[in-house]
């Protein structure tokens, strides 16, 4: 079998290590392996995807994936990539979140029989006694050093509280208790925990004298230089309730021409060789080569009969034969009497979403790029009314592929 070293450098994935041989050496046999996911939010993001792909990918292999919920480090923030302190979060909120990403990594993580564990650091980090585990655990390590890392080192300059500072403690702490109870040998995580990885690399050398391993993933940004998952309507998330399947499957359908072999072989298992043939061609090779990154991205998130709906209904809206009668499309209700009294269309694209602002919304229905109905809107300043309704819906489109479906309620 490849080694699934090989498979994450191939993809894309890596983008540092602590050692590429010592590493795919011990890929070679069976390994427990860890990402940790703090519960900050009562979902996960497209931000997380890489690493959720990698244990995938590590689980396909053969080995074992360790997915940590860090109900005990949330409680402290990491202040990795941040300008200023995260906010304090209760433990009961801290909870519900991670409830809620439990759910999410079980559509990509086979938990059954062991095959990868979910455990949630609080269990052994709040247990800690501060006095101990400054004797035990931090006189290993040097503040100097700590100070060097990128993590910190950024903070400097807007402030680093103490409580932000032991964070890498905490981390370090999780990989050392994680090799001593579930002999995992290696971390995973984005570029920006590097010195948290190598932290625990270290502490447990000094406290185990064995070595353990790290690799860390690339920032993924588009092409247009926007960071991965982020829209002009905010984050997409992996919770449907949050990010509907449509709205997710039409994130992946909406990539730029250039990104999509790339984002083929990060978050799909399409093999290599087909998405070389998928993207070798533009044109119409190409726009099939986003509908299978659409749709694959979409089934391991959302499930096969969400993707099948979700790509049933952009077919028919593309092809201009639904008028807005697909459950799968994104849709919001406004009163009756509102819309009997008629409501100047870019007022309408504000109001509902289609567009940040009113501003935004003249200049896109002035520049052709408002949509009623598969008809172009005329004027900025044309009137929505009753009459428009198809079905009992009117159906809304900015740009290309920005579609809601909008209905009334007494």
């Amino acid at each position: 079998m490849e080694n699934v070293y090989d498979i994450l450098e191939e993809r894309g994935f890596i983008e540092q290590v602590t050692d590429d041989n010592k590493v795919r050496n011990l890929l070679e046999k069976p390994t427990t392996c860890y990402i940790g996911f703090d519960p900050t939010a009562r979902s996960l993001h497209l931000g997380s995807l890489v690493p959720i792909m990698s244990l995938a990918h590590m689980q396909r292999a053969g080995h074992r994936p360790i997915a940590v919920v860090g109900g005990g480090t949330t409680l402290v923030g990491d202040p990795s990539g941040k300008t200023e302190m995260r906010r304090i979060m209760t433990r009961e909120e801290i909870e519900e979140n991670a409830q809620g990403i439990k759910k999410q990594l079980s559509r990509f993580l086979d938990f059954e029989r062991g095959k990868a564990l979910m455990v949630n650091n609080a269990d052994w980090l709040t247990k800690l006694n501060y006095i101990d585990f400054l004797r035990d655990i931090g006189r290993h390590f040097s503040v100097n050093r700590m100070l060097a890392a990128e993590s910190y080192r950024l903070r400097l300059k807007t402030g680093l509280s103490f409580i932000e500072f032991n964070y890498m403690l905490l981390q370090a702490y999780d990989f050392w208790y994680l090799f001593r109870h579930y002999e995992c040998r290696l971390q995973m995580g984005g570029n920006d925990q590097w010195g948290n990885i190598l932290a625990g690399v270290d502490l447990t050398r000094r406290l185990e004298g064995e070595e353990i391993h790290g690799i860390t993933f690339p920032l993924i940004t588009t092409s247009a230089g926007v960071k991965m998952g982020k829209t002009h309507e905010g984050a997409v998330w992996l919770d449907p309730e949050l990010t509907s399947p449509y709205e997710y499957y039409q994130y992946w359908i909406n990539q730029d021409d250039r990104d999509v072999e790339r984002f083929l072989r990060l978050f799909t298992f399409v093999p290599i060789d087909e998405i070389k043939r998928l993207t070798a061609k533009g044109g119409e090779e190409l726009r099939r080569a986003k509908e299978v990154l659409a749709y694959e991205a979409t089934v391991l998130c959302h499930g096969r009969e969400e993707a099948d709906r979700a790509r049933a209904a952009a077919r028919k809206l593309f092809g201009g034969e639904d008028s807005g009668t697909s459950d799968s499309i994104p849709s919001c209700t406004i009163p009756t009497d509102e819309l009997e009294r008629g409501i100047p269309a870019y007022i309408l694209f504000e109001r509902v979403g289609i567009c940040k602002s009113r501003g935004e919304a003249r200049r896109l229905i002035s520049q052709g790029g408002g949509y009623i109905n598969h008809k172009r809107v005329g004027s900025f300043d044309q009137v929505v009314g009753s009459g428009d309704l198809v079905n009992d819906s009117i159906l809304l489109r900015g740009g290309k592929k920005r579609y809601l479906k909008v209905t009334v309620s007494q």
